[in-house]
């Protein structure tokens, strides 16, 4: 008997990726959006696809007698985000699409359920969400186990914090797994890939560092066999951009501008700690979403991030390419689960499930 997969809001696919790494067989995705959709049949060519809205999909139909199933996904978090204080709340529609989770999960019946999200759903509302829907996934019989794990205990260079709540069948529970040392950071991520300008538009490119003895043990894992890769692309900034950038240290922010560059802000004193913020090499980096809209800045260069580079931060091995535009594809690394994050909580349904298979 082997753990089979069904990846509802797959995205680009860092959940199903992260499963795959666990020994699980993704045989289902679906994915309303074209690009995002394009980019996971891409990469996972094995999985049957579905690109159209979840609220359309009846049901799931796959073979649950002689495998151990999994379902799992995470609808949309920007409604639960931290930083989006305008519609984090009850009446905002993108926060009940965890419903439509939830009526596929009620209608499969797996052995397990993983629903992830962004820590901010255990906030929202006092954590209104968080609680509805671990107890509408209990009413189906599961029995859950909630947890907020931060990726860069587990791995990845990156401090983002996301929710999992894992739902067994038969009762069983899960435990928060252990951190692994030593943590992960910017300059063992991304030292070996080429130095590139602002605005770069070559996709494909070979390493800056070629002696394997150089990289870190991370690099190499991602880098594989591969001589070049792709995803240096880089958003083209203004001028008046760059130059904030000049003013900005490893570590700082948008106070770190002056003041007369800063001109164009009503009050820049309002700005998110994270708008301008340039990564500290030898740190994790801070959670890369929209890293494009923030101004998310190189630690050493004077430039936006690159795809590849945000997709290094987010564990994405180098093999793994992306679909559509530049804008596209920054949405597509932004939004997805790091994969060696999902990995390590795939692992942890494994071992439970261990006795039974």
């Amino acid at each position: 008997m082997k753990v089979v997969g069904v990846d509802l809001f797959a995205g680009a696919g860092g959940l199903s990726l992260g499963a795959e790494m666990a020994g699980i067989d993704v045989q289902i995705a679906v994915e309303n959006d074209v690009y995002a959709a394009k980019t996971y049949k891409l990469n996972h060519p094995q999985t049957n696809v579905i690109t159209d809205d979840i609220k359309n999909i009846n049901r799931i139909s796959l073979d649950k007698e002689n495998n151990v199933v999994v379902l799992f996904g995470g609808p949309p978090c920007q409604g639960f985000s931290t930083s989006n204080q305008k519609t984090r709340n009850k009446n905002n529609p993108q926060n009940w699409l965890f419903k439509e989770f939830i009526r596929l999960a009620d209608s499969l019946r797996p052995d397990w359920i993983v629903f992830e999200n962004v820590r901010g759903i255990v906030e929202t509302e006092k954590g209104y969400f968080a609680e509805l829907i671990s107890s509408e996934i209990g009413k189906l019989g599961y029995t859950c186990s909630t947890m907020v794990l931060c990726a860069s205990d587990y791995g990845v260079p990156q401090t983002r914090s996301r929710f999992f709540l894992i739902g067994s069948l038969s009762g069983k529970t899960v435990k928060k797994p252990k951190r692994i040392t030593p943590v992960v950071t910017v300059a063992d991520a991304i030292s070996d890939l080429p130095a590139l300008e602002n605005g770069a538009n070559i996709d494909i490119l070979n390493y800056k560092v070629n002696d394997l003895n150089k990289l870190s043990s991370y690099a190499k894992l991602l880098r594989g066999e591969l001589l070049e890769c792709s995803g240096h692309l880089v958003t083209r900034n203004a001028a008046k951009i760059i130059q904030r950038y000049s003013y900005v240290p490893q570590g700082g922010n948008w106070a770190d501008i002056p003041d007369y560059l800063m001109d164009n802000y009503k009050d820049k004193s309002r700005c998110h700690t994270g708008i301008y913020k340039r990564l500290s090499a030898e740190s994790p980096a801070i959670t890369v979403g929209n890293y494009r809209k923030s101004m998310l800045i190189h630690p050493w260069e004077n430039r936006g991030l690159s795809v590849r580079e945000a997709a290094r931060l987010q564990s994405f091995p180098d093999c793994y390419r992306f679909c559509g535009s530049i804008g596209f594809q920054q949405q597509q690394v932004g939004n997805a689960v790091p994969p060696y994050l999902a990995k390590i909580v795939f692992q942890a349904i494994i071992e439970a499930e261990r006795g039974n298979i």
